[in-house]
């Protein structure tokens, strides 16, 4: 079968993948980019920003409907990082679709495609991929804590049992140990409380609550641990742990506590660091995310392309990346946009943007 180019293809299931019956790539397209997590803000945000840049794009989620797959050219379904055939998926999408690189932007999936990375490479397929030391570290918010702790970086006061409570500063703040978002947060004023939660679930760790203005600052680090840029942004509003409101801003102290706590756990590649800046000025440093963020779209609109920057590095794993600069004081509101897809997968028109060109 030889479809147009230009014209998605119907998504393919993980149990079609590999098979005969997928179409070859043609040979006179140029290479695509796989990219991963394709219905999570940060997937679309990259997959936005690669079609913008003429990069042929090949979106991947494990949910049919989602939409960065309607953004992309191709969109393929794979099945969850924890299923055994997660890594057959995304190769069998890669070989049929002419992929020679992958982006992930789910950070749970790292380990998974870090044991498969001989695999990608055998079959044509760049990948820069953090140590999956450094991964673990991230994701589990008791090491994590543990680490900055080792390492001097302002973090705050953590406890991972009951025993730690009592010595706990309040207000408190609950969270699961390796939680993503603000799923599972409880904003505890109650010292009784905080000792029953933990005593419940012991997946549940107790911090003291910051206050101040929240920050997140998105940042790229090379794979030899430069420092390529970072750029702090105020989280003015979020809506289920997502920015929909923010700016971008200077400060050699969130910079430098950014650049603390990334060599504390040896992270390359993508991240953005949450923390508070404290009336005082002081700042401290929450949760890193080994990962594109969901507030992607501001940082790229004060000017730094950390994903053009990345897939270069992607791509050419010895090439030296330039230092990134942005604009501070770029203010982002976020709203909702809709895509439309036909049952086959197609794109339909928008009848607003219709109706206002024809105006």
């Amino acid at each position: 079968m030889t479809l147009p180019p230009h014209v998605p293809l119907p998504r393919v299931s993980v149990d079609d993948l590999g098979g005969p019956t997928i179409p070859a790539a043609p040979s006179d397209r140029e290479p695509a980019v796989l990219v991963t997590g394709s219905g999570g803000p940060a997937g679309i945000a990259v997959i936005r920003r690669l079609v913008a840049l003429g990069t042929r794009v090949v979106a991947a989620d494990a949910d049919f409907t989602a939409a960065g797959g309607a953004l992309a050219q191709l969109s393929v379904t794979v099945p969850r990082a924890d299923h055994p055939r997660f890594a057959d998926a995304l190769l069998g999408a890669a070989v049929a679709y002419g992929v020679d690189a992958l982006i992930s932007t789910v950070a749970e999936e790292l380990p998974a495609l870090t044991a498969s990375v001989d695999r990608f490479t055998a079959a044509g397929v760049a990948t820069w991929l953090p140590d999956v030391t450094a991964v673990d570290l991230c994701c589990d918010k008791a090491a994590f804590a543990a680490r900055m702790s080792r390492a001097g970086v302002p973090h705050p006061t953590t406890a991972t049992s009951t025993a730690g409570v009592h010595a706990l500063p309040g207000p408190w703040i609950v969270k699961p140990r390796d939680g993503r978002g603000s799923r599972g947060l409880q904003f505890l004023d109650n010292r009784h409380d905080v000792l029953a939660a933990l005593a419940d679930d012991p997946v549940l760790i107790a911090q003291t609550r910051l206050t101040g203005r929240e920050f997140t600052a998105d940042a790229l680090v090379d794979r030899d641990g430069t420092l390529l840029t970072v750029v702090p942004r105020w989280r003015e509003e979020t809506k289920a742990g997502i920015s929909v409101k923010g700016s971008t801003f200077e400060s050699e102290t969130v910079t430098g506590l950014v650049a603390d706590a990334l060599a504390a756990v040896g992270l390359d590649g993508p991240a953005n660091v949450q923390g508070f800046v404290a009336a005082d000025g002081t700042a401290t440093v929450v949760e890193i995310n080994p990962r594109f963020s969901g507030g992607l779209p501001l940082t790229l609109a004060a000017g730094a392309d950390l994903v053009g920057a990345y897939l270069t590095g992607v791509r050419e794993p010895e090439r030296r990346l330039e230092q990134l600069w942005f604009t501070p004081g770029v203010s982002m509101r976020r709203y909702f946009a809709e895509v439309f897809t036909a049952e086959d997968g197609s794109p339909v028109a928008d009848p607003s943007v219709a109706t206002a060109v024809r105006a």
